[in-house]
């Protein structure tokens, strides 16, 4: 390996946030962020990491995309999946979004709840019919000898359903919300001296703080 990890580095110089510019609330907040990197051309800009443990502390993470904010931070996936098992143990989880066009990033953290079955219907119906498939096949987290095992699997539920539309919501999958106690905006500014303001939950209100870089 030639690079030298320890000299990359570049001057964030795309923009401030002071207190005075947020808004009260961190969900408008962050619609406002988002809609700026959706504007940047930002790639995939609801790709957020979530990370998750065990009751005993044991973390993972892992990209995800986020699938809707209203009072809490919405994704979909298998409720056989490492993440579930987890979350099912550990019911609280830490997001991430990271814009790197903007210098900014996003921090969330919070209780999961899994979402009413009928949401999670209505969302696995609004996607693409081979998404909906692959949802069926997947044995998501399961070890499988190779790719032509899952593309088996995926050839069975196609003929499977061929004949069926739409294809059921999968009884093995649906959607959680991530509900925040916190919420920290982190704009990048020169020489590090970037600019974090923290939401914290305050009863029905929140509760917004300066942190040093």
């Amino acid at each position: 390996m030639t690079t030298n990890m320890a000299d990359l580095r570049i001057n964030y110089d795309q923009g401030s946030l002071s207190q005075a510019s947020l808004s009260a609330d961190p969900f408008t907040q962050f619609n406002l962020w988002f809609e700026d990197a959706v504007s940047a051309n930002v790639f995939e800009p609801n790709a957020m990491v979530l990370a998750t443990s065990t009751s005993e502390g044991v973390p993972s993470a892992r990209t995800v995309l986020l699938k809707g904010v209203n009072k809490g931070f919405r994704f979909f996936t298998n409720y056989d999946s490492q993440k579930a098992a987890e979350l099912a143990d550990n019911p609280h989880a830490a997001l991430v979004f990271l814009w790197k066009e903007l210098h900014r990033q996003v921090r969330v953290s919070g209780w999961v709840q899994k979402l009413e079955a009928r949401e999670s219907a209505e969302y696995f119906h609004s996607r693409p019919r081979g998404s909906q498939i692959g949802a069926w096949a997947s044995p998501q987290s399961e070890v499988i000898e190779n790719r032509a095992v899952l593309e088996k699997l995926s050839a069975d539920i196609e003929a499977r359903f061929a004949d069926v539309d739409p294809i059921p919501l999968p009884p093995f999958w649906g959607g959680y919300i991530v509900k925040p106690r916190a919420v920290e905006f982190w704009q990048g500014r020169p020489s590090r001296l970037h600019d974090r303001f923290r939401y914290s939950r305050n009863g029905d209100s929140w509760e917004i703080v300066r942190l040093a870089p």
